[in-house]
């Protein structure tokens, strides 16, 4: 069980509102981040919370933004000591669903709105095409970044080639074909339930 108090509260919502404005290419960008603050720098959920969050919440149907209501959940559940506190767990959990979301969504909602309005008023501009292709090389790292995280918590130290192998053979088939994803999040849990990632 973690302790967590308002200013600590305060902080969680102020980190994902600072992320939401760095969540160019998605929220799934800022993941690193989010789990440098939240298991590395606090304590406040353990890698594999954190790493089972982001996989449940991106096999699950539905937006992409999933994995970070989830986070708040389980920070919500180890500030109570989990669903056996009753009530208050739950109480706890919804709250760190709500600042998550919240904190993540309302700054680069607000930016959005704003700068696509402006943006398709002045979409001609030499200036507006170049930012626009310019950041597709940074929306391309940070979700490598996040691969690479999520790839190297993996602790079957046996298994370690074959996973990186599927990540690398995943991220090929992806780019260069037009199969769909849920194909390969398929064929991924089976090899995983057989046993070989």
């Amino acid at each position: 069980m973690i302790t967590l108090h308002a200013a600590d509260w305060l902080n969680l919502f102020l980190h994902f509102t600072s992320l939401s404005i760095l969540a160019v290419g998605g929220a799934i960008t800022t993941a690193p981040d989010m789990q440098r603050f939240l298991v590395v720098e606090h304590g406040w959920l353990s890698d594999e919370q954190f790493t089972s969050s982001i996989a449940l919440a991106q096999a699950a149907p539905g937006p992409n933004i999933l994995f970070v209501p989830l986070l708040g959940w389980n920070l919500g559940l180890n500030a109570a000591g989990g669903l056996a506190a009753g009530w208050v767990g739950l109480a706890c959990a919804l709250a760190g669903v709500c600042i998550t979301l919240f904190g993540i969504m309302l700054p680069s909602s607000i930016l959005t709105f704003t700068a696509s309005r402006w943006g398709h008023r002045n979409r001609e501009m030499r200036a507006v095409r170049a930012f626009k292709q310019g950041m597709a090389p940074i929306v391309i790292a940070l979700l490598v970044a996040t691969g690479w995280l999520l790839a190297a918590n993996h602790k079957a130290e046996d298994h370690h080639l074959a996973l990186w192998a599927v990540t690398a053979i995943t991220t090929v088939v992806i780019w260069k074909t037009r199969i769909h994803i849920l194909w390969l999040l398929g064929a991924g849990a089976v090899a995983g339930w057989v046993g070989w990632i």
